[in-house]
């Protein structure tokens, strides 16, 4: 991985990544193609209209279906999928976790139960690391002991002591595979936690950040706090990350939640709420949300955000989106997919390009402003 500051504008910044199949520039959003597409999308799709240098895909809903081996064997996820740019896997802890009814943590990994047919299963952090390698992410994502908020002072000190064990482990047999040949064009990130506590905070990303890591993203937030948390926590974490390499902010967030974080310092973010409120009938815009199942857009002829320039925005009014919603047109989950995807792409590059040209906090403004809202 190349990666390289072009500018900054406070703490927020515009960076370049390289890896073997893409460039990607700063700040960035990845869709989220959790079973190996995004929801209602198809490489092609996500080639003609939206055009994404990395998406994510994870590595428990793979490995449980179709199997890390079967991917493998279809030429990794580039092969399988047929989206040709850079994929950034999850390790699969968090849907480990949350999915399955009876899950044991120990000091060796996640003992779990499938959510599709109840077999059990064992995550270590090695052998999250050989499924990642078997899908042939670019950025793989290590193991790590996320904790649901709020938590006991006792269970968020053994989540960060545990999670550095196994970045330790992780970061060890990474390298050492590479060393004989395997994953050489792979990259892995490793996951600060510590809730929303200052010290935990502090101490996750010292002694992760010490560590062979390309890069480092901020975990266990988004999870229950407030905003006024989530945005003081990453604040406050940012700075204890390495300058120079990538910042990824992990399932956050809104619109608002894209613009603070950047403005406090992070590259990268992901996150199901585009794909996911597209497709219950709600439609992000520059003027904020569109409830496309209200009757007032029932002979609305104009587009569904008049400053967007997707394709769905070019073509289709909001009474023909309502229409196909209130039909449960299998059309509708795709066009309204593309268009929130395209917002949010649009709105990293915006950001981007303000804080090249050093206006971002007008452009953070700006962006409250067209909300009838104010800065946090």
């Amino acid at each position: 991985m190349q990666f390289q500051i072009d500018k900054t504008d406070g703490n927020a910044r515009a960076c370049t990544i390289k890896t073997a199949h893409s460039t990607i520039q700063t700040p960035v959003f990845m869709p989220v193609g959790t079973v190996g597409a995004v929801k209602a999308l198809d490489a092609t799709d996500l080639q003609s209209f939206l055009k994404p240098e990395i998406i994510l895909a994870n590595t428990y809903h793979m490995y449980i279906r179709p199997g890390d081996d079967v991917v493998a064997k279809m030429g990794k996820l580039h092969g399988f999928t047929k989206f040709p740019k850079s994929f950034l896997t999850d390790s699969g802890g968090f849907q480990a976790f949350s999915l399955s009814d009876n899950v044991k943590i120990d000091e060796g990994g996640i003992t779990f139960q499938s959510h599709l047919d109840g077999s059990r299963h064992y995550f270590t952090p090695t052998k999250v690391i050989d499924i990642q390698h078997n899908l042939g992410s670019d950025i793989m994502m290590i193991l790590d002991d996320l904790v649901a908020l709020p938590a006991t002072q006792e269970r968020i000190a053994a989540s960060i002591d545990r999670t550095t064990r196994w970045a330790q482990e992780s970061i060890d047999y990474f390298r050492a595979k590479q060393k004989e040949g395997i994953g050489v064009d792979q990259n892995i990130f490793a996951i600060i936690q510590g809730g929303t506590d200052k010290a935990f905070r502090e101490k996750s990303a010292r002694e992760l950040c010490a560590l062979d890591f390309d890069g480092f993203a901020i975990g266990g937030l988004s999870v229950g706090e407030s905003n006024k948390d989530m945005y003081e926590t990453v604040a406050w974490t940012t700075p204890f990350m390495p300058k120079e390499k990538p910042r990824y902010l992990m399932g956050v967030g809104t619109p608002e939640d894209l613009v603070e974080n950047v403005y406090r310092g992070v590259d990268m973010f992901d996150c199901v709420m585009p794909t996911r409120n597209a497709r219950n009938g709600t439609l992000f815009t520059s003027f904020g949300k569109v409830n496309i199942k209200k009757a007032c857009y029932t002979t609305d002829v104009e587009p569904i955000d008049p400053e967007c320039d997707c394709m769905v925005c070019r073509t289709y009014s909001r009474a023909y989106l309502r229409h196909l919603f209130r039909a449960r047109e299998i059309t509708y989950f795709r066009l309204a997919t593309i268009h929130n995807l395209y917002y949010y792409l649009d709105l990293m590059k915006q950001m981007r390009e303000a804080i090249l040209q050093e206006r971002f906090e007008a452009f953070r403004e700006a962006f409250y402003a067209k909300r009838g809202t104010t800065t946090p």
